[in-house]
């Protein structure tokens, strides 16, 4: 991170942090100046007074990313760094400006008269963010009771996350190991999920539980917390539900997402039998939770972060130069950090730091998940750098289609795999990969029933941790059925997911992303080295259009069950070849 600022105390530091103020201040005058606020009539919008906007908003969302980016860099691989937490908490008070001026600058566009404005270059430009701008003043409070809300959030849903965060980075759970007794991080313990002992792996799981149980009093605040507020913001933005809003956010509708969530439910059956072969492949009747990811007998193929960078850089320049010579650049300029430790935050993500520019963290361990886990965000980090030409404001993918590229890249890797002759090899990517897809449709699935159930209950009162664990339990018997022990399920998993302690339905996309993405690759087996140049053009698009208007440029209907059957059943032949390699 010394590439973007020397430190965190540094006078470059400093400058920036002092110029986003600037840049804040100058955008308030401007607002004042231009009369940036709702309009109780339709008046027209100049396209002078467009441009100087989103210039303005562009350039201080760029400052603004990169500040956040690289404090995140600290506080998310070190969770005690007290510097890092203070510079974090005093970037909140910038962010929420900021926010507030977007959602002026919402109220304002989507109250004004743009149809000159859409005749101008500009205006053809920004058509998608103009018209989703009406949209949005639609389910916008009175301008003061936006900015409250703004305000507020900084000592409600932000302080809550904040809390769950720093909590659970930092708990320390003690383990009943064969080898002996040990206390050792939260990520360390679900790490254990991957060990090949089986009673290591119970002995974990039971020690997980057991430090959740001891929290859950506080991750439930958090939890009853956000979604309250989630309830309640929805319904005074006249949405009809807080999923209404994720819809839109996403910028999918209803009927794609019935579609998908129908085909996924009718693939159930076909998740399940991997879960079974895995469990004959494994020596025991059912599969209990802690072993979902089980290793099997694995090949001699070593899987270390280097041999994994290795794999990579080859198999991403055999698709393209361009994606080769990315991850390249990635690798050779220390863009990852990889390795497990204390304080560090578990699983997986990649930020953008500046246009083009990227940084990964992950967790890795030696084997093919963690392989495909560096493709994803490697992905992720490739989709950035085809939006470098975009401005901020037509640079923000929604999850939906935020995960097209890391899903393409992951794909990439294991079709390398399959291709060859080692059955062993084989074996292990394929259960790699399952093991993804069954937690990207089923688990995935699961958390969906799991905050459907807990915001419409919300609505009413706050929720205990038993009825949470209940909610979740039962959430698990409907989407994992017979191929999951139903008396040694998860029922905690809401406390050891952070993705329900930020926006709304942080979980349907990622199904959606698995599924456009494999859909994607589809074509690409059709066209080969002609598909590349319309992939990336559509990387780049993604913040200009609706996935649906974007699908049909490559003949896709997302509306349609059958497009949503065409991508599970690449998954079921998955599933078929691994129930031929075991039996």
């Amino acid at each position: 991170m010394t590439s973007v600022f020397p430190s965190l105390s540094s006078p470059e530091y400093k400058d920036a942090a002092l110029d986003l103020g600037k840049h804040l201040d100058e955008l308030e005058s401007a607002f004042a100046y231009h009369e940036i606020v709702r309009n109780p009539t339709p008046v027209p919008c100049q396209a002078e007074v467009f441009t100087t906007t989103v210039d303005l908003l562009n350039h201080a969302g760029d400052l603004l990313t990169k500040l956040r980016a690289y404090v995140s860099a600290h506080t998310t691989t070190d969770s005690k760094n007290s510097e890092a937490l203070a510079r974090e908490s005093e970037l909140d008070k910038p962010a929420t400006r900021y926010t507030k001026l977007l959602k002026r600058f919402t109220a304002w566009l989507g109250t004004c008269d743009v149809d000159d404005l859409l005749r101008t270059e500009i205006g053809q430009e920004y058509a998608f963010v103009i018209e989703q701008a009406r949209l949005s003043a639609e389910h916008q409070m009175e301008t003061a009771l936006e900015m409250l809300a703004s305000d507020m959030e900084i000592t409600s849903s932000t302080a809550w996350r904040k809390l769950y965060s720093n909590l659970t980075s930092q708990m320390s759970v003690t383990v009943e190991l064969p080898a002996g007794v040990k206390d050792l991080p939260m990520s360390e313990v679900r790490g254990l999920a991957n060990h090949l002992d089986r009673p290591v792996r119970a002995a974990a799981f039971r020690a997980e539980l057991a430090a959740w149980r001891v929290s859950e009093v506080s991750i439930a605040a958090a939890m009853n917390a956000i979604k309250g507020e989630t309830v309640l913001l929805s319904r005074q933005r006249n949405w009809s539900s807080p999923l209404e809003a994720a819809l839109f956010g996403a910028n999918v509708d209803a009927a794609a997402l019935d579609a998908m969530l129908a085909a996924a439910r009718e693939a159930f059956p076909s998740f399940r039998r991997y879960l079974r072969a895995k469990a004959r492949v494994l020596g025991i009747d059912r599969l209990a939770f802690y072993d979902l990811f089980a290793p099997l007998p694995k090949s001699n193929t070593e899987w270390t972060y280097g041999q994994a960078m290795e794999f990579i850089r080859r198999e991403f320049g055999s698709y393209s130069p361009k994606l080769g010579a990315f991850a390249a650049l990635a690798f050779d300029e220390s863009w990852i950090d990889a390795e497990p430790r204390s304080g560090k935050v578990d699983g997986a993500y990649c930020m953008r730091v500046t246009p083009g520019v990227s940084r990964i963290l992950m967790n890795h361990k030696d084997s093919f998940m963690s392989v495909s886990t560096l493709a994803h965000e490697l992905g992720h980090g490739y989709h950035n750098l085809c939006l470098k030409a975009r401005p901020t404001l037509l640079r923000t993918s929604p999850m939906t289609l935020a995960e097209t590229a890391s899903i393409f890249c992951e794909t990439i890797v294991k079709r390398a795999v399959l291709a060859g002759d080692n059955d062993a090899l084989k074996l292990e990517v394929l259960e790699a990969s399952l093991q993804g897809t069954t937690q990207t449709v089923v688990d995935i699935y699961s958390r969906y029933l799991f905050e459907s159930a807990v915001l419409e209950r919300r609505k009413e009162r706050e929720l205990s941790p038993a009825e949470l664990c209940e909610a979740m339990a039962d959430a698990q018997r409907q989407t994992y059925g017979d191929g999951l022990d139903p008396d040694c399920l998860h029922p905690y998993m809401w406390a050891a997911k952070p993705h329900y302690y930020g926006r709304s339905f942080y979980n349907f996309p990622y199904m959606f992303g698995l599924l456009f993405g494999l859909g994607l690759y589809r074509v690409y087996c059709e066209e080969g080295v002609a598909f590349q140049s319309r992939y990336d053009d559509l990387l780049g698009a993604t913040g200009t259009a609706d996935a649906a208007t974007l699908a049909a440029g490559f003949g896709i209907d997302i509306r349609s069950i059958d497009f949503w059957r065409g991508s599970l059943a690449v998954i079921d032949e998955d599933v078929r070849h691994f129930e031929a390699i075991t039996s």
